[in-house]
């Protein structure tokens, strides 16, 4: 069997290193004793892009070949940053243009932490280019886009995971093996899912001139052309449905996707949701404030409710889910997870794996989440191994695609007021040509949508 090589310092720390260990048993002790060091680039420098390249170079031996931004200020302090992270202390070639890194590099690994409405044709291209991808979250903006990322990944060979890292989670990990594979939950008939945080910005800005250090333009891409009316990095551009989904594609996915993972679930049979604006209608954002979504399963619904207004139905799990078995209950987030039994049984408790000990630079990263780290080093890993094995992530792009169209699949149920009823095998929705309509969305010239057949 094939083998991957971590940093020994890394390895050997906390809860990352126990779970490796458990996770690919007696392939975890050679992870010691480095051997290859990965070819590194990245899309999108942004708060996520860079989170997610640190905890590579925190468990990998990685050289960072190239970053690309279309913001000059964020691409310059990116490349300044990796080179104190990574062991070479050498700065990345820096690029402004995706498509000229890709073409000018030979890179084994490309990470994308760009907007949503880039990560369809950049992932698509990063394969084609010979590189393994990590993709954030949620894969696409349409679901024909994350058909034809599946197609590409597929096509290539290549190993694509989705920064899905709840499948990663310590505490999640032992959730699953120990209260849902173990049976304590008994029979499960009902999930809810929700987000009551007051993430949604909601501002008035007055359009600006576009400052010089951001290709607009390019930021842009194949989305439309909004004015420009300030930075739209890290929430404002999240606030508009021309480039995302709104909070049900933005937060459901990482717990719809979760719930599928423990649960074993693979495409709904019925999606059906209601919502829209119901509160917030001051500012200039257009994605829902209000939303609620049924996933329907034989014998079992998982549904999703958000609010950006309001409190939490439960202030201990703000964004979360729930687990409704006939022996019990299982409440289980980011932060940590109960499970309840029926009747006078023990309850389980379960907090949050940190390693800011093991880990102290994370403690002087600008906005990481701290919680968060543990799982990313873990799916990174995971990551790492698939490609050395020539197998699947545990976030293979096609579970990222699954989480990520029913999502798009509840948005466009809002739209049209209509159940929505996926064939996966056929890609359509049966028997709804005005909703069939809105599965792929209209790109602006000159880009091209991609299509699954021709990848």
């Amino acid at each position: 069997m094939n083998t991957f090589n971590i940093n020994r310092r890394s390895f050997l720390q906390g809860a990352t290193a126990a779970l490796a260990l458990s996770t690919f048993g007696a392939q975890g002790m050679d992870l010691i004793n480095p051997a290859k060091t990965w070819r590194v680039g990245l899309i999108g420098t942004g708060w996520y892009g860079k989170s997610d390249l640190f905890r590579l170079i925190q468990v990998a031996p990685v050289e960072v070949i190239a970053l690309c931004d279309v913001d000059k200020n964020q691409l310059n302090e990116a490349g300044k940053l990796v080179s104190q992270r990574q062991k070479s202390g050498k700065t990345p070639k820096l690029y402004g243009d995706y498509q000229k890194m890709l073409a000018e590099n030979e890179l084994d690994i490309v990470l994308i932490g760009s907007p949503d409405h880039w990560h369809a044709l950049q992932m698509i291209d990063a394969v084609k280019a010979g590189a393994h991808v990590y993709v954030q979250k949620p894969i696409s903006v349409d679901v024909l886009e994350g058909e034809a990322m599946v197609a590409a990944a597929r096509k290539y060979k290549k190993v694509v995971q989705v920064g899905t890292q709840r499948k990663s989670t310590p505490h999640l990990i032992d959730a699953k093996k120990n209260i849902v594979d173990a049976g304590l939950l008994g029979k499960i008939s009902h999930v809810e899912m929700c987000c009551y945080y007051h993430m949604r910005a909601n501002g008035n800005p007055p359009v600006e001139a576009v400052p010089d250090y951001l290709d607009y333009e390019k930021w842009t891409g194949p989305a439309p052309l909004r004015p420009y009316d300030g930075s739209p990095h890290v929430r404002w551009w999240r606030t508009f449905m021309e480039y995302g989904n709104g909070i049900t594609g933005d937060m459901c996915v990482h717990m719809f996707d979760t719930v599928r993972w423990m649960l074993k679930l693979g495409w709904p049979k019925k999606i059906t949701s209601t919502g829209g604006i119901y509160v917030q209608k001051e500012g200039k954002s257009n994605i829902s404030d209000t939303q609620s979504a049924i996933f329907e399963y034989d014998g079992l619904n998982c549904v999703w409710q958000h609010r950006t207004w309001g409190t939490p139905n439960n202030p201990d799990y703000p964004w979360s889910f729930t687990l409704y078995g006939e022996k019990g209950t299982l409440w289980a987030s980011t932060m940590a997870y109960d499970f309840i039994p029926q009747g006078k049984g023990e309850k389980i408790h379960k907090d949050v794996v940190y390693e800011k000990e093991k880990y102290p630079e994370d403690l002087k990263e600008d906005k990481i989440e701290l919680n968060a780290a543990p799982a990313t080093r873990l799916h990174m890993l995971d990551f790492l191994a698939a490609i050395e094995n020539n197998g699947r992530p545990v976030a293979d792009i096609e579970e990222g695609h699954i989480s990520t169209a029913s999502c798009i699949l509840a948005n466009l149920s809002m739209k049209t007021g209509r159940s929505i009823v996926y064939d996966p095998i056929k890609r359509e929705i049966v028997g709804d040509r005005e909703a069939n309509a809105l599965l792929a969305r209209a790109y602006r010239a000159p880009y091209k949508h991609p299509d699954y057949k021709h990848v």
